[in-house]
C-alpha cells in the first residue's frame, strides 16, 4: 500500500465532511482505518477558510488560508504527513463559483463595500453596478435586514462605530460589518478638534476625493488618514471626542426623524441596506442559486483565477494535494475554458516522478447530466462526481410496471396530477417568479438593451421580452448549454431549439418573432443574420448569453431538485440529484450500453451512491425501490395508515395538516429509515424521541422545499406545528395500530432492501470508474437529506468490526452492517490487487438465460491475463419470499438460470472462497450465488 504513488488515478476514494466537530486531528486518527479498508485517496470537503461555524465549507471567505476551525497549520501538516505514511492521496472539494459574504470575515467583500466600483475587488465578484432601477445604479444591494429598512433604522439597530486599532469607521447591523467610505471620514468627524497630523491627513483625503484623484492615490490617502486616527485615538481626550462625534450621528429609538443624519450617511455609501425579502426581486449580484450570503465569482478573469488558486497551487506543487473536485462547474461563465485553464495550471506545477515525467492531477467536475446528455469530451477532466451514475444504477432496482401503478395510486390518494411535464413547468415558473426573479430582471434589462439597438427589434416591449424569456427558461430540458464566442455544438443547438419550440407552443400572441430573436442570440446565429447588430452589441450579447446559461442551471436545480422532487413523490427514491423525472427506471440493456460508453470515454469518472447532497442515504434509497415491486400492498398499507392516523391530523385551518402529499412522503421516509433492528427503537423512549426528532426536522424541510403548504420564504408556523404534532402522536405508545401495522409490514422490505444494497455496492466497486464511499456508508446508510446525512460517524464501531470480520460473522451480524463492511473491504482488496484491470480493463456484458434472467445483471472486466466476472441480483420480491431463517436462502431460488459467455475456466468467489467451474455453456446462477445474492469471481 505504501508504495503506491499518490498521483496515480484513485482506486477508491473516501469522502470526509470536515467541520469544527470533525477536524484534521479527528481525520488523522481514522487514516489507519481507511488504509486498512482499502481506500486509496481521502476526498475532503472544502477546507479553505469558511464562515465561522460552517458545517459544509462551501461558504469560503478566504482562498488563501486553511480553515482555522479545522485546525492550525501544524495539524494540517500532520494530517498530510499521515496520509503519506499510509499511502493515501488527498483530493479537495474546491469551490470556484462563489464566496461567502456578509458578516465581517471576507476581506475582499469588505473592500468592495468600502470602495464600491473603485475597489480592487469590485470585478472579482459578479456584480451589476448598472441596475435597471435608478436608485441602485452604482450601488450594491445588501438584503441582510430582518425587517424593513425604515423599521430597522428607526429602532436603532444600525450603529456607527469607530475602531481605534484600525482607525476606521464602520456601520454595523447585528454581526454585519459595513465599512464607511473614506470619503465620509471628514464628515463623520465634523468640527472635532484634532491633532495637526490628523487635520492634514483628513484634508488631503477630502481634497483627493474632490479632485477625483486616481484610485491608488485615494487608497494611499485613506491609509494615511487611518494611521493618523490610530495615533490620535491614543490620546484619551481625543478618543473620547471621536466617540462623541460618532454618537452624534445616532438618533433615539422610536423617533424616526432623529435618525435622518445616519440615513443620509448610509445613502452616500456604495451599498444599500434592504430587507432580506427584497433579494429575490432586486439583488444585483449573482448568487449561488437563491442564497444571498453566497456571491458568484468572475472566474473567467485571469486575475481572479490567479488569486483564488494560488494557495491550492502551492499544495499541488508540494505534492500535498493530488486531485480536485470542482464544485458547481455549471455556475461558471465558461466551464470549458475554466477546466482547460485549471488543467494547464495544475499540470505545470505538480511534481515530477523519479524518471522526470510530470505527474497528472485527478480533476473531476460536479455536473448534473440529464437524460441522454453527456459530459463534453472537450473538457480535460477525468469525469463527473457520479450523480449520473447514481441515478442510472438506482433505476435498475425500480420495477417499471410497479412504478406505473404507484404513480396512478399516488395521484388517487393525494389528488395530485401525474402530469410530470406540466408540474415541472409550474415549478420552474414559481422559481423564476419568486426565488430568482432579480436575475430574470437583469437578463431582461440586457435583452431590452440589445433589442433597442436595432430598428428591426426595437418594438419588442419589456413585458413581452420577459414573457418570452420566461417561457424559454421554463422549457429547458438540460441544466445549461455552453455557447461561447468560440461557437456552439450540435447538442447545444438541439437543446435550444427544443426549448424554443416548447415555448412557442405555450406562447400567447402574434409576436412569436420575439422567440426567434432570442433564439438567434442564444445560438449566436445573429452573427450571420444581422452581422452589423452583432458587431455593435457583441459584448452585450455575449454577456447576456453567458448569464442566461448560468441562470438556467440555477432554475433547473431549484425547480426540479428542490421543488418538483418534493412534490411528485409516487416513489421518493426515484427523486435523486441527477435523476431524470421522465425515465427513472433503467433496463439491463440500457445499463450495459451506458457502461460500455463509460469504459470508452470516462473510465476514471467517479462512481457515487451517496454524497453530502443526496436526498436519501444509499441504503434507504434502494430499500424504497422495493415498494415498486409491491405497489398494491403498499397502497393498501398507506390507505390503512391514513385511517389509523386521521384523528391526529389538524383540520382547524380549513385544510388538513399534514396534507395528503406530505403524509404520503412521511410514510415512505419512515419505511426507508426504519432501523435494521427496530425493537430497540420502540422499547427505548430516548431512541424513539431521537428518531421522531429526525423525522420532524426532515418533514418540515421537505414541506418547505415543496412550497405548497409552507416554504422557506413564507413559512406557515401553524401548519408546521401541526405537522410536527402529527409525527409525535403517530408514535405514541403503548398500543398504537400504526406502529403495529408498520412492524408487520417492514421486515421483508428490510431484507430485500439489503439485497439491493449489496448489489449496489458490488456494482459501484467493479464498474468502470472510481468508487467513492461517503463517510460512514460502509455500515447501513439509512440517512435523510442534510443535515441528517452529516451526523457524526461511529468510527470506533467500524474499526472494531473490521478487525473481527470473517464471512460467517459478517453474515450473522448483517443487521449491524457487518456484511456490508466486509464486502467493502473484500472488494477494495481486489481493486488494490488488480489496479490495471479496474483502471483500464474492458467491459463486456453477459447474456443471462433462464427463469431469473430479469433478476440478474452480469458482466466481465478483462485486461491482460486478469479477469473478473460480476453477478448481481435485483427485483427479488417475487423470487425470495417468506420469513427467512437466514439472511440468504441460497441460489436455488434462481432455478435453471445460466450466465452465458463466461468461458470454461475456473473462477474463485472473492466472498466465499468457493471454486466455481465454468463451461462452454457458461456458469449456473444457483452455483455462483449460493452464498450471497451477489458474486464477484476472479479468473483462477
Amino acid at each position: 500500500m505504501s508504495q503506491r504513488s499518490p498521483f496515480d488515478a484513485p482506486l477508491a476514494t473516501y469522502r470526509l465532511q470536515l467541520h469544527r466537530e470533525f477536524t484534521f486531528a479527528q481525520a488523522t486518527a481514522i487514516l489507519p482505518y481507511l488504509a486498512r479498508l482499502g481506500t486509496s485517496h481521502v476526498y475532503c470537503s472544502p477546507f479553505l477558510k469558511a464562515r465561522a461555524g460552517s458545517t459544509h465549507g462551501y461558504d469560503i471567505v478566504d482562498y488563501t488560508r486553511i480553515n482555522p476551525e479545522l485546525g492550525d497549520e501544524p495539524s494540517f501538516a500532520r494530517f498530510c504527513a499521515n496520509l503519506g505514511e499510509h499511502g493515501l492521496g488527498l483530493i479537495l472539494d474546491f469551490v470556484p463559483n462563489h464566496m461567502g459574504i456578509g458578516h465581517a470575515d471576507n476581506a475582499w467583500w469588505l473592500d468592495v463595500l468600502e470602495w464600491g466600483q473603485q475597489s480592487l475587488y469590485s470585478r472579482y465578484f459578479d456584480i451589476d453596478w448598472s441596475a435597471p432601477r435608478r436608485e441602485l445604479v452604482g450601488k450594491l444591494l445588501l438584503p441582510i435586514l430582518g425587517k424593513s429598512y425604515g423599521a430597522t433604522l428607526g429602532d436603532g439597530e444600525i450603529a456607527l462605530r469607530f475602531e481605534p486599532v484600525a482607525g476606521c469607521f464602520d456601520l454595523w447591523y447585528a454581526d454585519h460589518r459595513l465599512p464607511v467610505s473614506p470619503r465620509d471620514y471628514p464628515t463623520v468627524l465634523g468640527t472635532l478638534a484634532k491633532s495637526p497630523a490628523l487635520v492634514r491627513a483628513l484634508d488631503l483625503l477630502r481634497e483627493g476625493f474632490l479632485a477625483e484623484a486616481a484610485p491608488s492615490d485615494l487608497r494611499q490617502a485613506a491609509a494615511a488618514a487611518k494611521e493618523a486616527l490610530v495615533e490620535a485615538a491614543r490620546d484619551p481626550a481625543t478618543a473620547q471626542a471621536i466617540d462623541d462625534a460618532v454618537a452624534a450621528w445616532h438618533g433615539r429609538p422610536g423617533n424616526a426623524a432623529s435618525w435622518t443624519r445616519l440615513h443620509e450617511l448610509l445613502q452616500r455609501q456604495s451599498f444599500r441596506l434592504a430587507h432580506w425579502r427584497t433579494a429575490s426581486d432586486e439583488v444585483n449580484y449573482r448568487r449561488f442559486f437563491d442564497i444571498e450570503g453566497l456571491v458568484g465569482m468572475r472566474m473567467e478573469r485571469i486575475v481572479v483565477f490567479r488569486d483564488t488558486h494560488e494557495f491550492i497551487g502551492r499544495l499541488l506543487a508540494e505534492g500535498v494535494l493530488q486531485g480536485l473536485r470542482i464544485d458547481h462547474v455549471d455556475g461558471l461563465a465558461d466551464p470549458q475554458r475554466y477546466c482547460r485553464r485549471l488543467n494547464a495550471f495544475a499540470a505545470a506545477i505538480v511534481p515530477r516522478d523519479a524518471a522526470g515525467k510530470r505527474l497528472r492531477p485527478y480533476i473531476l467536475v460536479e455536473k448534473i447530466l440529464t437524460g441522454a446528455e453527456t459530459l463534453p469530451q472537450s473538457w480535460p477532466v477525468a469525469g463527473t462526481t457520479g450523480y449520473d451514475y447514481l441515478a442510472l444504477v438506482n433505476g435498475l432496482f425500480i420495477d417499471p410496471a410497479g412504478l406505473a401503478k404507484l404513480q396512478w395510486q399516488w395521484s388517487r390518494l393525494t389528488g395530485h396530477s401525474s402530469d410530470i411535464e406540466e408540474e415541472i413547468y409550474r415549478c420552474r415558473l414559481r422559481v423564476i417568479d419568486r426565488s430568482l426573479a432579480s436575475e430574470m430582471t437583469y437578463l431582461v434589462s440586457w435583452l431590452l438593451e440589445i433589442a433597442e439597438a436595432d430598428w428591426v427589434t426595437r418594438d419588442f416591449t419589456h413585458k413581452r421580452l420577459r414573457d418570452a424569456l420566461t417561457e424559454i427558461v421554463a422549457a429547458f430540458g438540460v441544466y445549461r448549454t455552453y455557447v461561447t464566442e468560440r461557437g456552439i455544438t450540435a447538442e447545444d443547438r438541439r437543446e435550444i431549439a427544443s426549448a424554443v419550440a416548447k415555448a412557442q407552443r405555450r406562447w400567447d400572441g402574434a409576436d412569436g418573432e420575439i422567440l426567434d430573436f432570442i433564439a438567434a442570440l442564444l445560438t449566436l446565429d445573429i452573427r450571420e443574420r444581422n452581422p452589423g447588430h452583432y458587431r455593435d452589441k457583441r459584448a452585450a450579447i455575449l454577456r447576456f448569453v453567458a448569464r442566461f446559461q448560468q441562470y438556467t442551471g440555477a432554475i433547473a436545480a431549484k425547480a426540479v431538485e428542490d421543488t418538483f422532487f418534493y412534490r411528485h413523490i409516487p416513489l421518493a427514491s426515484a427523486n435523486e440529484v441527477g435523476a431524470t423525472p421522465y425515465r427513472p427506471t433503467t433496463s439491463p440493456a440500457a445499463f450495459h450500453a451506458r457502461m460500455a460508453e463509460r469504459a470508452a470515454a470516462w473510465p476514471l469518472g467517479m462512481l457515487a451512491s451517496a454524497t453530502h447532497d443526496t436526498k436519501r442515504g444509499e441504503d434507504m434509497r434502494v430499500r424504497l425501490d422495493v415498494l415498486s415491486e409491491m405497489p398494491d400492498e403498499w397502497t393498501r398499507r398507506v390507505a390503512r395508515w391514513q385511517t389509523y392516523n386521521r384523528p391526529h391530523r389538524d383540520d382547524s385551518a380549513g385544510r388538513p395538516a399534514p396534507s395528503a402529499n406530505d403524509e404520503y412522503l412521511l410514510y415512505q421516509s419512515i419505511v426507508g429509515t426504519w432501523p435494521m433492528q427496530p425493537g430497540s427503537l420502540l422499547r427505548s423512549a430516548a431512541r424513539r424521541d431521537g428518531y421522531v426528532a429526525r423525522l420532524k426536522a426532515y418533514a418540515i424541510k421537505a414541506a418547505r422545499e415543496a412550497k405548497l403548504s409552507t416554504s422557506w420564504t413564507a413559512p406557515d408556523p401553524a401548519y408546521e406545528t401541526a405537522f410536527e404534532n402529527f409525527i409525535e402522536r403517530i408514535f405514541e405508545p403503548p398500543h398504537n395500530p400504526f406502529t403495529e401495522s408498520l412492524t408487520r409490514f417492514v421486515p421483508p422490505i428490510l431484507r430485500l432492501g439489503a439485497f439491493n444494497s449489496l448489489s449496489q455496492l458490488v456494482l459501484k466497486s467493479t464498474l468502470p470508474g472510481v468508487p467513492d464511499f461517503y463517510q460512514g456508508c460502509e455500515f447501513w446508510d439509512l440517512s435523510l437529506v442534510d443535515p441528517d446525512n452529516r451526523r457524526p460517524v461511529d468510527y470506533r464501531a467500524r474499526r472494531e468490526a473490521l478487525t473481527r470480520l470473517d464471512f460467517a460473522s459478517a453474515v450473522a451480524r448483517w443487521r449491524d452492517g457487518w456484511l456490508k463492511l466486509w464486502l467493502t473491504e473484500r472488494l477494495l482488496a481486489l481493486r488494490n490487487r488488480l489496479p490495471n484491470l479496474f483502471r483500464s480493463g474492458s467491459y463486456e456484458s453477459l447474456t443471462i438465460e433462464g427463469p431469473a434472467q430479469n433478476q440478474l445483471i452480469a458482466f466481465q472486466r478483462r485486461t491482460g491475463d486478469a479477469a473478473i466476472l460480476v453477478i448481481v441480483s435485483r427485483l427479488l420480491a417475487d423470487t425470495v419470499r417468506g420469513d427467512l431463517g437466514t439472511f440468504w436462502p441460497g441460489g436455488e431460488c434462481f432455478g435453471a438460470t445460466t450466465i452465458r459467455g463466461t468461458g470454461d475456466g475456473a473462477w474463485i468467489d472473492q466472498f466465499s472462497g468457493a471454486r466455481i467451474a465454468g463451461s462452454a455453456q457458461g456458469i449456473e446462477a444457483p452455483m455462483a450465488l449460493a452464498a450471497l445474492p451477489v458474486a464477484v469471481l476472479r479468473a483462477e
